[in-house]
């Protein structure tokens, strides 16, 4: 069975580090499914807009050459204890499919293409979108759910988010927002917190150096790619 990609997904995210551990944590950053302008992707498009948000089903491509893990080691449990794969969300598992749930900004008609534009993305640019469906609140929210060691998002660490002075003006006011939404997530390795004084991590055509501190980051220098 081969499983084509209907379209690849446009984000900020240019490299691994630095996505969202999660879809919805960071609404404002975006993701653009651009379909070519033909009769099936019109029809199939056809009341997409009556509904707020969209899984996407994808495959994470770029974890398809490091095989697949029975047990991985999940960073909400700082990347020392080990799980069970299909306990995790982790990319390194049989198939190598995901899913994320997006919010559904717009939808745009031009002349060659149809975009399709979503917010609160936890995907690499370029990931292959294999499959996408509304999001039905009445059948897809569980109300007694658990997830016994996984925290809830009021009890993850934000640090906070400083500029070295000149560097957040080389940019624009959402890029910039952006990548402070970003950091304070918290993006670094779970079992490397304190090893580095700081890090670098690619996002938009930029490549952004923060400095580690105790409890904050600062900006130090953004590089054009």
């Amino acid at each position: 069975m081969n499983i084509e990609p209907l379209c690849h997904i446009q984000t900020a995210f240019k490299d691994k580090f630095g996505i969202p551990r999660q879809s919805g944590l960071i609404p404002e950053a975006l993701g653009i499914l651009e379909f070519e302008n033909n009769n099936f992707n019109r029809e199939a498009l056809r009341g997409i807009e009556d509904f707020s948000h969209l899984w996407l089903s994808f495959i994470f491509d770029k974890a398809i050459k490091d095989g697949s893990k029975s047990l991985v080691r999940p960073p909400r449990l700082g990347g020392k204890d080990k799980m069970g794969v299909w306990a995790t969300r982790s990319p390194h598992r049989p198939n190598h499919l995901g899913l994320t749930v997006v919010k559904l900004l717009k939808v745009e008609s031009l002349e060659k293409t149809i975009s399709v534009v979503v917010g609160g993305v936890d995907l690499l640019d370029g990931t292959p979108i294999v499959d996408l469906k509304p999001y039905v609140p009445y059948a897809d929210i569980v109300s007694e759910a658990k997830s016994a060691w996984v925290p809830s998002p009021e009890k993850i660490f934000k640090p906070k988010v400083f500029w070295k002075e000149g560097v957040r003006e080389l940019l624009s006011g959402e890029e910039a927002e952006l990548i402070e939404k970003v950091l304070e997530q918290d993006p670094r390795p779970s079992a490397q917190k304190d090893d580095k004084d700081s890090y670098v991590f690619k996002i938009f055509d930029y490549q952004v150096k923060f400095e580690n501190g105790k409890e904050e980051f600062r900006v130090s220098n953004i590089k054009k790619l």
